[in-house]
């Protein structure tokens, strides 16, 4: 008998009984080209300090044998990674933010608090150069941390159109602005049957050179403010606000359609509703999830 897998909707037999694993990705510049995000079921992107977007890549069914460059936590992950129950990786962080993913229920795993899977590449200048291997990862698991996940959204069957190719409109891309710098483009790709991304007009790329792609590209608009925290340069830190609803776009199959998002809590999923009301369905395989700031940010389809 299939099961789905939960994060993708990709039917297996006897999926295999493991956490989700979520890590925390960089995304300036000079972490390009990252590793490992194609393998990831979730990606979810996120303003921080500077304009920069920093990545929440979740791995569950199918993790790669490394991934980075891996960086700290910010205030809004606890409510992007507390639904899964499970683990969380990261290179370190504020004490209140690291309390703030704890305080979910997750398992923390921090290079700074010596958690072992964590390495140091030679290819990379400090502090672009934290990866890990998530089977080091897993590894770590505690007794209280070992189910797989729920799911977090809904999937239409292997075979079956997702709902925002029956209820919307066909979509070449979906231009975002998710600040001065962080403006990446998604465009559909016939041929690869998946949204590619590119940074700005610049293709992203694996470290193995192949196109940073997904099935789903699911659009969050967002309330996003400064907390007190400021970084090393002066910059306040942001923080993404979770909680609560607001419109979404949701685009697969070369198609778009509008949505509403609401999340009642930081440990409860995002839920995606139609025009119709009913809860949006997604095409089986991977999604990303752009938090697009309300005030600031934009989205455009070509």
């Amino acid at each position: 008998m299939l099961v789905p897998w939960p994060l993708t909707g990709v039917p297996a037999e006897a999926p295999p009984e493991r956490p989700a694993l979520a890590v925390k990705i960089e995304n300036s510049t000079a972490a390009r080209p990252q590793t490992g995000l194609n393998s990831a079921d979730m990606v979810w992107e996120q303003v921080v300090e500077g304009g920069i977007t920093r990545f929440v890549a979740v791995f569950h069914s199918s993790p790669p044998p490394e991934i980075g460059p891996i960086r700290s936590v910010r205030p809004m992950d606890a409510a992007i990674a507390g639904p899964l129950r499970g683990l969380f990786a990261f290179s370190g962080g504020g004490p209140d933010f690291v309390r703030a993913i704890a305080d979910t229920g997750m398992q923390v795993l921090s290079q700074d608090a010596g958690a072992a899977g964590f390495f140091r590449s030679s290819n990379r200048s400090a502090p672009h150069n934290v990866y890990a291997d998530p089977a080091a990862l897993l590894a770590q698991a505690d007794a209280a941390h070992l189910a797989a996940p729920p799911a977090q959204f809904q999937f239409v069957p292997v075979g079956s159109p997702p709902t925002a190719f029956v209820q919307g409109a066909p979509t070449a891309s979906l231009q975002l602005k998710l600040s001065g710098t962080g403006r990446p483009t998604w465009t559909w790709g016939p041929a690869e049957a998946a949204w590619l991304r590119s940074e700005g007009t610049t293709p992203a790329t694996e470290a193995d050179g192949a196109r940073v792609r997904t099935n789903n590209v699911v659009v969050l608009r967002v309330d996003v403010v400064n907390t007190p925290y400021r970084d090393p340069a002066g910059n306040p830190v942001p923080e993404t606000r979770m909680v609560g609803s607001g419109e979404a776009l949701v685009a697969s199959a070369g198609s778009t359609i509008a949505a509403t998002w609401t999340k009642a809590s930081e440990t409860a999923p995002v839920v995606l509703t139609g025009p119709d009301g009913l809860p949006v369905q997604l095409a089986p395989g991977n999604t990303w999830v752009e938090l697009v700031p309300r005030a600031t940010g934009s989205v455009t389809l070509g």
